[in-house]
């Protein structure tokens, strides 16, 4: 294997994170060091994050920074918090921003957001903007619409307005999606000017002749999303290594950071590392974070990839990156089809068996006279792997060595010395979510605009402090999404946010409610709820419905089309009341204000899910005094 110098760049990671802002410390901090501390863990180099837009993003919403036309927000959500984390420990860490979906205001009605590409422009720019003013955060990317037809005119106005407010050092990544904007670029000189990064998602170590005509960076600028064992490990190798080798792409982004959302929403425990039980403590750091140590701990930004051929005689790859600066490292990947399958695309069969690899250094690298060695072997029989392991260095003669390769390993050769492999202090062991939880929300000043816990699959459910009622609902929890959003997914027509443990059977639930839309306004809890994310439409369970109008319904599904039993509430808008819903076995049961509305009604699927609280529609509505009893 003949390597020699010149050409291109780097690699790369990403994130999406709902549980984890509620961790405790110091499990929080390191799960944070895990993630982003140079030279400790994973040691990322760049860190994706959603641009909130009010609506469903494959495991819950992010809140948008302006629900409304008139509203502005820079302190909604999570991200600003990640970004800050992330920089705080790795200064030199590069953002990018993507929106998933939009408030709905953005498309005066219509379900799209280029209709009014100055109205889009300003919304985004706004954030990014807000990033420094707010957080001296610099974004360094910016995306269109996640996996979405992309417009050129709406790129262009993009372009230029970040030109013309100061903010022409932001390269615009485009599409998010597959590599047809390429063809585009070539025929529309003024949008190739415009795109600074042509990204693909998930394209199975492939590019197209377009995009390599365009002469523009290309990125896989999402991909991974499997299963954080050792096959996921084996996939990340692979790809991280093979984007480059075959595609030529020289940066490689995960999704997802960290599987921090309840297990059992879609993709569950497709991240890097596991950190899903912030009420014990537990997290995990799985196989995938030493995988992607092997190549950040030993590059950085700004490195160049080297001309080599890049494949091995008897299957697998390496790739080698240089500084510039006479630092070497090489990365060596020899994944087995079977034990490197990602989600997707479909991988099609190949073959590797064990070999003798030699490496022949050629120019400047020929005085090299020793490399640094880390080692990885997966192991798929016991799961007793050996991941990111430091060997004794390997001497080079006249630019020379030989490495004995089996199947399913990794090795980083290199110049440097500053790799290592940090252990905090085993975290707390797993536990159940506790099966007795209250939350009043009774907060003056919160950190976060959500409560801990809640996961919102449809509509965004924020602290409220409620100026008008002058006894015990002054802090609430409240639903503020009053119009669909731009949907990336198929959100609900209803809002709802989960909370709990999805094997729960047997419970008890209890919240206070105010609807605030009169007429046909109506509000929800429910038990057994077993469905989110991307699939919330379908979400089924016991709902116990009021509505304005004074009527009430248990139906066993969310779209309310399976009614289980209705009638007459006497509930009113503008009022308090206090909703208990009771499943034991195979029956559910009502209570109105503490008295009982309803008894006895069969419940006999789904067997188990979360909880759950939400609305009729797209409508402001306030929650108090949750309760949960299960089990």
């Amino acid at each position: 294997m003949i390597i020699c110098g010149d050409l291109k760049e780097w690699k790369t990671i990403c994130a999406t994170s709902r549980l984890l802002v509620n961790y405790p410390e110091p499990y929080r901090s390191q799960i944070l060091d895990y993630l982003f501390m140079p030279n400790f863990g994973a040691s990322l180099h760049m860190l994706k994050v959603e641009i909130g837009g009010d609506g469903q993003s494959t495991d819950g919403t992010e809140p948008s920074h302006m629900h409304y036309e008139n509203d502005e927000n820079y302190f909604r959500g999570y991200e600003w918090w990640l970004m800050k984390e992330a920089k705080k420990r790795n200064p030199n860490i590069k953002l990018i921003g993507l929106p998933w979906t939009f408030p709905g205001w953005i498309g005066r009605g219509e379900n799209w957001p280029y209709d009014y590409p100055d109205v889009t422009v300003y919304y985004v720019v706004s954030w990014i903007s807000a990033a420094k003013q707010y957080h001296d955060l610099d974004i360094d990317y910016i995306g269109i619409w996640n996996e979405r037809s992309f417009n050129s005119k709406y790129i262009k106005v993009l372009r230029h307005t970040l030109d013309r407010v100061g903010l022409k050092n932001i390269g615009i990544i485009a599409a998010d999606g597959n590599w047809n904007i390429s063809r585009a670029m070539l025929v529309d000189p003024y949008l190739n000017d415009a795109v600074q990064i042509v990204g693909a998602h998930y394209p199975g170590t492939k590019t197209v002749g377009a995009a390599l005509l365009t002469k523009k960076k290309l990125w896989s600028s999402e991909d991974y999303s499997t299963f954080n064992d050792e096959v996921g490990a084996g996939c990340w190798a692979r790809v991280m290594n093979q984007n480059y080798v075959n595609g030529n792409m020289s940066a490689t982004i995960a999704w997802n950071l960290v599987a921090s959302y309840y297990e059992k929403l879609p993709f569950g425990r497709n991240g890097l590392m596991t950190a899903q039980e912030p009420w014990s403590g537990h997290y995990k750091v799985e196989p995938p974070i030493w995988i992607t140590a092997h190549t950040t701990q030993f590059t950085q930004p700004g490195w160049t990839y080297l001309q080599a051929d890049g494949h091995l005689e008897k299957g697998g790859s390496y790739v080698a990156l240089t500084d510039g600066l006479g630092n070497l490292t090489i990365i060596i990947e020899t994944m087995t089809h079977n034990h490197s399958e990602c989600i997707r695309p479909r991988l099609l069969p190949f073959s590797v068996s064990s070999q003798r690899a030699t490496f022949y250094l050629k120019g400047s690298f020929s005085k090299v006279k020793a490399l640094q060695v880390w080692y990885s072997k997966l192991d798929f029989e016991s799961a007793n792997s050996t991941l990111f392991q430091p060997l004794g260095p390997i001497e080079v003669f006249e630019g020379t060595f030989t490495l004995n390769l089996d199947v399913d390993e990794v090795y980083t050769l290199t110049t440097l010395k500053t790799g290592q492999k940090y252990m905090h202090r085993e975290p707390p062991p797993s536990q159940p979510f506790p099966s007795n939880y209250k939350d009043d929300f009774n907060i003056r000043n919160p950190a976060f605009s959500e409560a801990p816990n809640f996961a919102d699959q449809t509509g965004v459910f924020e602290y409220f402090v409620n100026t008008s009622d002058p006894g015990d609902h002054v802090y609430t929890l409240r639903q503020v999404v009053i119009q669909r959003p731009i949907t990336w997914s198929s959100d609900a027509d209803q809002t709802i946010s989960i909370i709990g443990d999805s094997n729960w059977v047997n419970m008890i639930i209890t919240c206070d409610i105010y609807i605030e839309r009169p007429h046909d306004g109506g509000v929800f809890i429910a038990g057994r709820v077993d469905n989110g994310g991307i699939y919330v439409r379908r979400t089924k369970g016991i709902f116990f419905w009021v509505f304005a109008d004074g009527t009430y319904r248990v139906t066993g599904d969310l779209a309310r089309k399976v009614v289980l039993m209705k009638g007459l509430a006497g509930v009113r808008d503008r009022t308090w009341h206090t909703l208990t819903l009771a499943l034991k076995g195979s029956s559910a049961s009502g209570w109105l204000n503490g008295y009982p509305l309803w008894e006895n009604v069969p419940a006999f699927k789904p067997s188990n899910g979360w909880a759950a609280i939400g609305t009729r529609s797209f409508e402001f509505a306030q929650f108090d005094n949750f309760h949960v009893e299960a089990s």
